[in-house]
């Protein structure tokens, strides 16, 4: 990303170069320019505004004091704003990672409050580590991991499970449970048993509308402000939490999240790892992409490796502060965006504006509705849940269909981690199934198109007697090479004339592995024995390269080797004088 040079860079360029590769935000404000700084603080004054309400809402949604929220968006801000190679990323609490953290920490901490904050503090200590082994090695692509399906299903498994999840409050009565079979017995043993509370749900649904509402018809108009400004304000008129004894947030603690160490036992970091790689994947997949959709936009070019510095360098500075796990927000830094944000003070502002209310002001929100916040974090599972997604893939592919529907099953039922580690293990099954068997095809010649052309596909195409095509649409290795040299027999078989010879369209083979080489030399010795020569055509040249470092060149020979099919095919013609007019009697 171009920053502006400032004075360090022309007295030392190179330093200038380090700064702008290990702290790009740094850099952006060292060259900060003053026409930007109106800008830039009243976007920071209106994402103060959303911030504020949804960290609370996904703290609560983490199993965590709302407080808690305040501290894990304040602390990657300032974090961000320093590492952050995006101007306008804004990172902090996120629905998804909300109900990853609950399902982690809620059945370790058994209850106690102090232990959950403690467990979530190491939980993000430990996926910040994660991130920074990712960036620093540069293994952005494990995110690949979570493809498209697996991700759909798993999104809306998560958007479920937290909306569940939410109802207890948004009834207006607690209900502990942590997965979701648990969760919906609670909700409907509290509101059979006559827990609910009218006022509160009233008032939830009245939000969760506004904020609907507006998001559809008004997007500009601040819907979740709105309807915490005004919840909060007929509440403390009512004085609700007396009258009708509805549940609210209360005084915060007063003053700045202080530097602490989480104390948990070992065991219970090696229940948290795999959690913390999970989480690492999700925000590293989140964060690129809303990365790339700034950098389209706004023409700047972002390191994604840098990317996961600065989200593993916030995700440390959270759980050092009494914060949980975060991600980049795809829905708060939009909000940035449109309020017209140009840099990383941005965040900064927003930061200052939530330590000045703890500061100050943190009886602020004492009468804020906890079904308010219920209503916060239904709308933003609502949000991003993808049923027509999982439709167009019944419709386009079943198979991507059954992954995302098992990432769906695993994580409702069986439990967020497992059931992603499930997922991914069954989408590199299907990988593996089909490098195992790959398609394969008998090429012919198609009257008005160019090339050599699937005889399945093309019925009518035109064979050349004596001449088997054969295209193989993957590299060789020890688990499909047998499959290989049966197709050949078996295409060598139904050929309509006696073969002569074999010629492998070997343009998609891009390697060969040791097992692979061994069969193709006796492919070619059981070839040869019946007077058919084997040919390839198009084999890349690192390919031909491992193959005679294998010596297997020294048994097949070094001039079986075309360039492409059509001069493999005119080789053939020349040597057995093959006419064309033969070739149009077959």
């Amino acid at each position: 990303m171009s920053t502006t040079p400032g004075p360090l860079h022309a007295a030392h360029p190179g330093g200038w170069s380090r700064l702008q590769r290990w702290a790009p935000g740094l850099a952006t404000l060292l060259g900060y320019q003053r026409d930007w700084l109106g800008r830039d603080i009243s976007a920071g004054l209106v994402l103060t505004a959303i911030l504020v309400p949804v960290g609370m809402g996904y703290a609560q949604a983490a199993g965590l004091p709302a407080i808690h929220g305040l501290y894990a968006t304040m602390i990657p801000l300032l974090a961000y704003a320093v590492f952050g190679p995006s101007r306008i990323m804004v990172l902090g609490p996120d629905s998804t990672l909300a109900a990853v953290i609950a399902a982690l920490i809620l059945p370790l901490a058994a209850g106690s409050i102090e232990r959950a904050v403690a467990l979530a503090g190491m939980l993000a200590l430990l996926s910040g580590a994660c991130s920074l082994v990712i960036g620093f090695a540069r293994l952005g692509l494990v995110a690949d991991l979570l493809s498209k399906p697996i991700r759909i299903g798993f999104m809306n498994a998560i958007a479920l499970t937290v909306i569940v999840g939410q109802l207890p409050k948004a009834f207006g009565f607690a209900a502990d449970a942590a997965d979701l079979p648990g969760r919906v017995a609670a909700l409907a043993q509290g509101i059979a048993s006559g827990h609910s509370n009218p006022a509160a749900l009233a008032i939830s649904c009245a939000s969760l509308g506004l904020i609907l509402l507006l998001r559809r018809h008004r997007p500009q108009w601040p819907g979740i402000l709105l309807a915490v400004v005004l919840a909060t304000a007929l509440s403390a008129w009512w004085g609700l939490a007396h009258t009708a004894g509805v549940s609210v947030v209360g005084s915060l603690p007063q003053g700045l999240p202080g530097f602490h160490f989480p104390r948990v036992a070992l065991q219970d970091i090696w229940h948290l790892l795999p959690g913390a790689i999970i989480i690492s994947m999700l925000s590293f997949a989140d964060t690129s992409v809303l990365s790339r959709s700034l950098t389209q936009r706004g023409g700047n070019r972002v390191s994604q490796d840098q990317e996961m510095i600065a989200l593993g360098v916030a995700n440390l500075a959270s759980g050092l502060f009494q914060g949980f796990s975060i991600s980049s927000s795809a829905s708060r830094t939009p909000v940035a965006e449109s309020a017209g944000a140009k840099t990383q003070l941005t965040g900064l502002v927003g930061a200052a504006a939530i330590a000045l209310l703890l500061l100050f002001a943190p009886n602020l929100l004492q009468n804020l509705p906890g079904a308010v916040l219920a209503a916060v974090v239904i709308a933003a599972c609502l949000s991003f849940t993808d049923v027509a997604g999982m439709w167009a893939l019944l419709r386009l592919r079943r198979t991507e269909f059954a992954l995302s529907v098992i990432s769906f099953l695993g994580v409702a039922f069986v439990g967020v981690i497992e059931g992603i580690f499930i997922t991914i293990a069954l989408a590199l099954l299907v990988l593996i199934w089909n490098a195992w068997h790959p398609h394969f095809a008998v090429l012919a010649r198609v009257d008005g198109a160019k090339g050599y052309h699937d005889v399945a596909r093309h019925p009518e195409g035109r064979r050349i007697p004596g001449l088997v095509l054969f295209r193989w649409d993957a590299q060789l290795f020890f688990a499909n090479a047998e499959i290989f040299r049966e197709e050949v027999l078996r295409a060598i078989a139904v050929a309509p004339t006696p073969v002569q010879r074999v010629v492998v369209a070997a343009d998609a083979i891009t390697d060969v592995d040791i097992t692979a080489a061994e069969v193709l030399t006796r492919l070619h010795q059981d070839l040869a024995q019946r007077g058919i020569e084997l040919w390839f055509a198009g084999l890349k040249g690192p390919v031909r390269d491992r193959l005679h470092h294998y010596g297997t060149l020294q048994v097949v020979g070094n001039d079986i080797f075309a360039p492409t099919v059509g001069r493999a095919v005119n080789q053939y013609r020349q040597t057995y004088r093959v006419a064309w007019k033969d070739w149009d009697e077959v």
